[in-house]
């Protein structure tokens, strides 16, 4: 009846181009409809650059794009991530490949389905004042490190170069090596090494091991969920770990805007915030991420030899009694760029 009331007014060539314009938006409009699934999601640490990527796909709508309904809570030393996987508390959450071995082998389903760091940030810095040059120039000396899964690979990299040191309990600061308290300081290349630059240390004064260089490239933050999760809705994770993606790369492409998305989270979190150093922590996160050189695994991608490597020496360092199988800590079929 509408076609034959329309038809008397409007040419049947305009009517027949309107009708198909309405059809072909038919589909979209029931999808926007469709209820988004709730899911939520945490990261190791309070807001900054290191979690840029997130924060972006956020407040871009990428996630909704995906047909998710997503909340982000605050990580911390006060919320582990893995402990609100385990909990129920998060559906997806960020940690290193080390520590989720580790889990993994105490028999927590845990599952990597998106690896995003692809080169290892954590690092030794020394000066050179102190007469260190290379990695035999250690020996003797006091170090710093940080606790548990932090000092696998400095404890790995000690032994390759045979190399004995006394060990120091290093804070969240690097106050103790700024003030000569130790002569070699744990730090992440995107953090604790910008904050030894603002000190006032050039970097010509300073000998840098990163631990990537030798042979000990342990990947960082990945994302993470629980082996149910997958089972039950394993469209959900495909959709969070490419709207992650999407944030990433839209991040790197927009520093400024994206920075600008930090610079308001880290405001709303009442922490401190450095827009200089946030913009040193992206750009360094840009380079973990999006590595050069022999680094051709794709973001989100878990390599087997990354995987082997990392649970060889947590095995070899007593950490874990059984290498968990890779099959089932990254599924084969988990296509993490699925579209």
């Amino acid at each position: 009846m509408l076609q034959a009331l329309l038809s008397r007014t409007i040419p049947m060539r305009i009517l027949h181009l309107i009708i198909a314009i309405l059809f072909s938006i038919l589909p979209q409009t029931l999808r926007a409809e469709s209820p988004l699934k709730k899911a939520s999601f945490i990261p190791q640490w309070s807001p900054q650059a290191q979690f840029a990527g997130y924060y972006v796909a956020y407040e871009k709508g990428f996630y909704s794009k995906q047909g998710i309904d997503l909340r982000i809570h605050m990580g911390g030393p006060n919320s582990p991530p893995l402990e609100f996987l385990e909990k129920g508390k998060a559906t997806f959450a960020t940690q290193w490949l080390s520590t989720a071995i580790q889990k993994r082998s105490q028999g927590v389903k845990l599952i990597n389905i998106g690896q995003i760091i692809q080169r290892s940030a954590l690092m030794l810095v020394a000066k050179k004042s102190r007469g260190i040059h290379k990695p035999q120039d250690i020996n003797g000396k006091k170090v710093s490190l940080w606790r548990e899964e932090f000092q696998i690979q400095p404890m790995a990299f000690l032994k390759k170069y045979n190399l004995n040191v006394k060990i120091v309990p290093q804070s969240y600061s690097v106050n103790l090596f700024l003030r000569e308290g130790v002569d070699v300081a744990s730090a992440m290349w995107y953090n604790e090494y910008h904050t030894i630059l603002n000190a006032g240390i050039d970097p010509d004064e300073l000998t840098t091991f990163f631990f990537h260089e030798h042979g000990l490239n342990f990947l960082e933050d990945g994302i993470y969920t629980l082996e149910n999760t997958f089972k039950k809705d394993p469209e959900l994770c495909h959709a969070f770990v490419k709207a992650s993606i999407e944030g990433w790369l839209y991040a790197f492409s927009h520093p400024d805007k994206a920075l600008d998305i930090v610079m308001r989270y880290m405001s709303a979190a009442k922490t401190q915030a450095d827009r200089v150093h946030q913009k040193w922590m992206l750009e360094r996160m840009k380079d973990l991420i999006l590595p050069r050189g022999d680094f051709d695994t794709p973001m989100g991608k878990l390599a087997s030899s990354d995987f082997t490597l990392v649970a060889k020496e947590l095995h070899k360092s007593g950490f874990i009694k059984k290498i968990p199988d890779v099959n089932s800590f990254y599924p084969k079929d988990f296509q993490y760029a699925k579209k």
